[in-house]
């Protein structure tokens, strides 16, 4: 009877050891936030957060005690980390859904340093079937119907955008100013971002005007 009740004293306390382990909280992981946040110009969303170890609850403390800014819905910065030109394109890539959105249009041309336009707006391309996207300030959002193929994704200072044809062809059908497009294409051509039938071939995919101005700024170039 003693050894019976003795097992049972035994089992009961090891129960009680395991249960205090699984309340256990563990340290939210800040080196690692931080180092995600580095590679999106100090900037990280709120799942981000919470995949290392933030609460809710956590993530508005900081943003209380001033180490968060709230940039956005669910899109927070590290108080403390340098500013760089263009990051409020990064904030606003992560609000659309960095695994489906890219950065497009004007915005991408910017990004890519080809024309001298000044965007008005930032501008992001998602798939159509997430247009129930919350809307957001000061973004254009575009959709398209069929998925982007590899070779029309680029990556520039952290941020997936539109590749230089594609970016030539969606400003060219959305109304950019033609001495703009044409010059995009231009400077792509001569940094050997693009070469002038590939232009032409996709080309052959959207409008009449979208062909012309194409055919406009690339001449007599086979």
């Amino acid at each position: 009877m003693v050894e019976r009740h003795g097992t049972l004293s035994v089992m009961y306390r090891s129960s009680y050891i395991e249960c205090m382990h699984d309340t256990v909280h563990r340290p939210p992981d800040a080196q690692g936030l931080f180092a995600l946040a580095s590679e999106q110009a100090g900037y990280f969303t709120s799942t981000q957060a919470h995949e290392h170890g933030y609460s809710t609850q956590l993530v508005g403390h900081h943003v209380a005690g001033g180490r968060f800014q709230r940039a956005r819905r669910g899109i927070y910065r590290l108080r403390d980390y340098p500013s760089s030109p263009r990051e409020e394109v990064m904030a606003a890539w992560l609000a659309a859904g960095k695994d489906s959105a890219v950065v497009s249009h004007e915005s991408a041309l910017e990004l890519l340093g080809l024309s001298d336009v000044v965007p008005a707006t930032i501008h992001v391309l998602i798939p159509r079937d997430r247009r129930w996207v919350y809307p957001l300030w000061g973004v254009t959002v575009h959709t398209t119907t069929h998925a982007l193929a590899p070779e029309e994704i680029v990556t520039r200072q952290g941020m997936r955008l539109t590749a230089p044809i594609r970016t030539i062809l969606d400003v060219a059908e959305s109304g950019t100013a033609p001495e703009q497009v044409i010059l995009a294409a231009e400077q792509a051509r001569a940094r050997g971002l693009l070469v002038a039938p590939q232009l032409r071939q996709a080309a052959q995919q959207r409008d009449r005007r979208v062909r012309e101005l194409i055919d406009r700024a690339l001449g007599d170039v086979a």
